[in-house]
C-alpha cells in the first residue's frame, strides 16, 4: 500500500453534447445568439458597463431556456449530462431534482475577458460552446485550496496536472463542461480576431 494517497477530489465534467452529429443544432443556436444580441438593447447597455468589449445577456435575459425552443432543447440535452455528473459526485438528492434555473449568452470578441468568479447559490454551473475560433481562450479553473496554502513552496510548473494551481480546458464547439458552482474560474482575454460564443447556465437542487 502506498504511503501517499489522494483525497478530496474536485471533479470537472467535459463531453460532447451529443455523440454524433449536432452541427445543425449548434448553427441554429448561433443564429439565435446573434438575434438575441440584436434585439437586447438593455443587455447591450448592461454589457457596456459590466462586460467590456463583449456582450452577455446575463444582466437582461438570463432564463433563455424558458422562452426559446432551441435553448429548451439545449437544456433537455444538458440535463442528461448533469445526471451523469451528479452520479459521479456521489450526490444523494433525497428525492429532489437538479433543475436549470439560469441560462444566458456570452459573445466575446478579441480582447474580451471574464475574470475569476464563482456562481453563488447554484450547485452545478457550466458552459456549452457554440462558436470557438482557432486559438480562442479556454476555461481556466483555480485550485479551491489556493488561498489556504499560506507559506507552502510553489509547485513545479511541469508537475502532475492534478496538482497544478490552475488548469485550463480548451473551448471546443459542441462541448459541454460542468463544474460545482463554488469552483472559481475565468475566461482569459480572447486573442482571436473572431468572436468566441458560449451559453452558460446554473442548476439548483430543488
Amino acid at each position: 500500500m502506498t504511503a501517499v494517497k489522494a483525497w478530496f477530489p474536485t471533479l470537472i465534467y467535459s463531453d460532447r453534447l451529443q455523440a454524433k452529429g449536432g452541427q445543425a443544432f449548434v448553427r441554429e443556436l448561433f443564429d439565435d445568439c446573434v438575434r438575441i444580441r440584436e434585439h437586447d438593447a438593455p443587455g447591450r447597455n448592461w454589457s457596456a458597463s459590466n462586460y467590456p468589449l463583449g456582450y452577455t445577456s446575463y444582466g437582461s435575459l438570463d432564463q433563455l431556456h424558458r422562452f426559446s425552443s432551441s435553448f429548451d432543447q439545449l437544456r433537455a440535452r444538458i440535463d442528461t449530462h448533469v445526471e451523469r455528473y451528479a452520479r459521479a459526485l456521489n450526490w444523494d438528492l433525497r428525492g429532489g431534482r437538479l433543475l436549470m434555473t439560469d441560462c444566458w449568452v456570452n459573445m466575446m470578441p478579441r480582447g474580451c475577458a471574464h475574470s475569476f468568479h464563482l456562481h453563488p447559490q447554484a450547485v452545478i454551473s457550466g458552459t456549452f460552446y457554440v462558436r470557438t475560433p482557432r486559438g480562442c481562450s479556454g476555461l481556466k479553473f483555480e485550485d479551491p485550496r489556493l488561498s489556504s496554502l499560506m507559506a507552502a513552496p510553489p509547485r513545479r510548473a511541469r508537475g502532475a496536472e492534478a496538482q497544478r494551481a490552475h488548469i485550463t480546458y480548451a473551448a471546443r464547439a459542441g462541448d459541454v463542461i460542468l463544474f460545482e458552482s463554488w469552483l472559481r474560474h475565468e475566461v482569459p482575454a480572447n486573442p482571436s480576431d473572431e468572436e468566441r460564443v458560449s451559453i452558460s447556465f446554473n442548476y439548483h437542487w430543488c
